[in-house]
């Protein structure tokens, strides 16, 4: 019986200790592991967040260069006809958003559905002016007409002026969301 003791006396601190550092261990690994699982979201968001801005850069760059103050200049060429210049415009506008498309997964619908939008309107406002001219016509007479419209138009109410601060604002909300 007392040797029964005795290896109690010493076996039974070293399962309480055993058994202690095991939960303290365990603990521990769960800890590191939580932070491991922290570490990898939180770099997710960095790149989804670097992701999401440059979609709205893309956005913002496709807006300007279909714009007819930038995409006339690039396309105009002396010899042009109306048809022509209509058909190298409205091509060239198709190309830029068929480029982007991919940048819809990374903004809000409303960002998206923006950008449709005014693709549609700048094509619809083209074909408008280009159907009040002869298709034989010199393109610098659809040149003139386009720009003559837009400077008609105020300024902060045309299509791709709205499409450009609704994607500036979601973009500073992103970023507000992020600090």
């Amino acid at each position: 019986m007392d040797t029964l003791l005795d290896i109690l006396k010493y076996t039974l601190p070293a399962i309480i200790v055993l058994i202690a550092n095991a939960i303290i261990v365990n603990k521990f690994l769960i800890t590191e592991m939580r932070k491991r699982q922290m570490a990898i979201f939180q770099d997710g968001l960095q790149i989804s967040l670097r992701l999401r801005l440059q979609a709205y850069e893309r956005l913002t760059l496709l807006l300007e260069r279909v714009q007819p103050r930038s995409i006339i200049p690039r396309l105009y060429h002396s010899g042009m006809t109306v048809q022509g210049l209509q058909y190298a415009l409205i091509h060239s506008i198709k190309q830029e958003f068929e480029h982007n498309l991919s940048q819809q997964i990374y903004v809000s619908d409303r960002v998206w559905q923006t950008v449709v939008g005014i693709k549609e309107q700048e094509m619809a406002m083209i074909n408008r002016i280009a159907a009040t001219l002869k298709p034989e016509a010199s393109a610098k007479e659809l040149h003139h007409r386009i720009l003559d419209y837009i400077l008609k138009s105020e300024e902060d109410k045309l299509p791709i002026q709205i499409g450009l601060s609704l994607i500036q604002q979601e973009a500073k909300l992103v970023l507000s969301q992020k600090a």
